[in-house]
């Protein structure tokens, strides 16, 4: 030990070692080195030869958020377990940082599971059409949260912490109840309109998925089958390929239709396509939304198309902002788009005005099929 460091007892076989005056962690890295060799140093006793082993749990001062001593305490006790675990003799670093977000983690989902409660969730809905035709062939439904303080708010900002959750299962089924339920309500207003739903990877996953599906679509009987497609996001790492591709074929076996979302994104794309049977790839907004000022995004736009070609496949282009975005992809060849060119994302009330009075852009539905 240096001078002004302390050392003492906590009971038992547990001791506490307070270094100060470190210029950053790593410092402390020689000296908890050095505890550990120390700890570690045969003891004779008479006849006997001791051998002991140290594990040792490592806390920080000052942190990101107020830490007291219990707080240091109880940190460095963890570590410690993590060192343990880790097969003993050596240290473990508490990481503030990572253990700040866990927690924030767990009052999202907690906050989730009362918002799932309380019935704060909404869903808005993005027409989808076909530019050429001049015709709307579905809507897109995206959930909302409207937080009672902090007013409404998109996924983004609470479905990544929430992800791989039991929660997220609950979530995702109440979308997909709410929008079957809505699309039955616009049937019985004379309103005839598809559904997309996104689906996470973990809830695809879910060994009875399909067994759930059909049972909520039977008590749906006003909705046709082919009037919901699912979508699943390229990007989302699938672990097990074959069995979402028979779970992708049991849905189609209902009349589901399924979309590979965000295409072209992920490194697996010629492989999705080739092994995942989805009628549907929906090409990323990103590419789309730069195609009009980048030639390579231009040419990934292209080249998705071609694959849906070869494949047999539909595109729906996303990210479709501007009139001029609409023309380009109407002269490229692909008919299908979403976006704020278009529509953007809106209450289920306003569907049906919107769709009875959507004008289509006469420059779309003539613009003519070139090769660029």
């Amino acid at each position: 030990m240096r001078e002004g460091d302390t050392f003492a007892r906590m009971g038992g076989d547990e001791f506490v070692a307070v270094f100060v005056d470190l210029q950053d962690k790593h410092d402390s890295v020689t000296l908890i080195t050095r505890l550990l060799d120390v700890a570690s140093r045969q003891v004779q006793l008479g006849d006997l030869k001791l051998n002991v082993s140290a594990s040792v749990g490592v806390s920080f001062y000052p942190q990101p958020d107020e830490a007291d001593a219990d707080q240091l305490l109880r940190q460095a006790d963890q570590a410690m377990y993590h060192a343990k675990l880790a097969g003993k003799n050596r240290y473990h670093l508490f990481d503030a940082e990572h253990d700040r977000n866990l927690r924030l983690r767990n009052e999202t989902v907690e906050r989730v599971r009362q918002a799932l409660a309380n019935q704060e969730f909404v869903l808005h809905y993005q027409p989808q059409v076909n530019l050429r035709a001049g015709k709307v062939i579905g809507v897109e439904a995206l959930i909302r949260w409207q937080h009672p303080e902090k007013g409404l708010l998109p996924p983004g900002r609470f479905l990544p912490d929430i992800e791989g959750h039991e929660v997220s299962l609950a979530l995702g089924e109440w979308v997909l109840e709410t929008a079957l339920q809505q699309v039955e309500n616009w049937a019985d207003a004379g309103l005839d309109l598809p559904v997309c739903v996104n689906v996470s990877a973990y809830q695809l996953q879910q060994p009875d998925f399909s067994a759930r599906l059909a049972t909520r679509l039977h008590s749906h009987p006003k909705v046709p089958r082919h009037h919901l497609e699912l979508e699943v996001l390229e990007t989302t790492a699938l672990d097990e390929l074959d069995s979402v591709a028979d779970v992708i074929r049991e849905c189609a076996a209902m009349g589901v239709g399924f979309a590979l979302d965000d295409f072209g994104t992920g490194y697996s794309s010629l492989t999705y396509l080739k092994r995942l049977p989805a009628q549907v790839l929906k090409v990323d907004q990103s590419f789309v939304r730069d195609m009009l000022d980048d030639p390579e995004d231009l040419a990934i736009v292209e080249g998705v198309l071609g694959l849906a070609r070869a494949f047999g496949r539909r595109v729906v282009a996303e990210g479709a902002e501007t009139p001029a975005h609409c023309r380009l992809l109407v002269q490229i060849g692909c008919d299908l788009a979403q976006g704020y060119g278009i529509a953007r994302p809106m209450p289920s009330a306003e569907v049906h005005t919107w769709v009875a009075n959507w004008p289509p852009n006469p420059d779309w539905l003539a613009s003519p099929h070139v090769q660029l």
